[in-house]
């Protein structure tokens, strides 16, 4: 059996983080990435346990205050968090756990979790991440302006993560990506 782990990508939006982590899932079978808990109210189609844990505010303080959390954090009035029991099942079970959130959820699961793998996900420049935001088309030329403020606050943290892997060609990066879930999977701990 392989060695569980968990690793963390991070990065701004654009830079590919979701699909790396949809290729990796379809090549890596033991990867299961973590279901966040959340108080925001579920969207249409949203299932509770699938797309996330959705708990009452107290529920959700309670797990705060009990551990329950690896990381925690509030946007737009909702917590949102990575419950630590499911995460500490499935690295037990041997399984490679992976969570994707932002930079400063990184930082509270390395202090909580030090054996965790940091992985920071970097479009090769800030004009590219622009053009991928707008060629989504979903935002405004505001919350473009205010991803790319955040992008570089992002970008400024980047080398306190273990691993930095630039995203210019998805089969690049996804193949960077699995050697490096891979070869953790593989070490034997001592």
């Amino acid at each position: 059996m392989r060695q569980g782990n968990l690793f963390v990508i991070s990065g701004p939006s654009g830079a590919g983080k979701g699909t790396l982590v949809a290729h990796l899932l379809r090549l890596v079978p033991d990867a299961w990435v973590s279901i966040s808990a959340t108080t925001r109210k579920p969207r249409e189609g949203e299932i509770d346990g699938v797309h996330y844990q959705f708990q009452t505010p107290e529920s959700f303080q309670e797990l705060i205050d009990t551990n329950g959390l690896l990381e925690w954090a509030t946007y737009g009035g909702n917590q949102y968090g990575t419950p630590r029991r499911s995460v500490e099942e499935h690295i037990a079970a041997g399984d490679q756990v992976i969570l994707e959130i932002d930079v400063q959820g990184g930082f509270q699961v390395k202090e909580k979790f030090p054996d965790a793998h940091l992985i920071f996900i970097e479009p090769p420049s800030l004009e590219e991440l622009e053009r991928r935001l707008r060629g989504r088309g979903t935002e405004s030329d505001d919350a473009i302006a205010v991803r790319m403020q955040a992008a570089q606050v992002e970008l400024s943290q980047k080398m306190e993560y273990d691993i930095q892997l630039v995203n210019d060609d998805i089969d690049k990066a996804t193949a960077e990506l699995v050697a490096i879930v891979n070869e953790q999977a593989e070490k034997t701990r001592g």
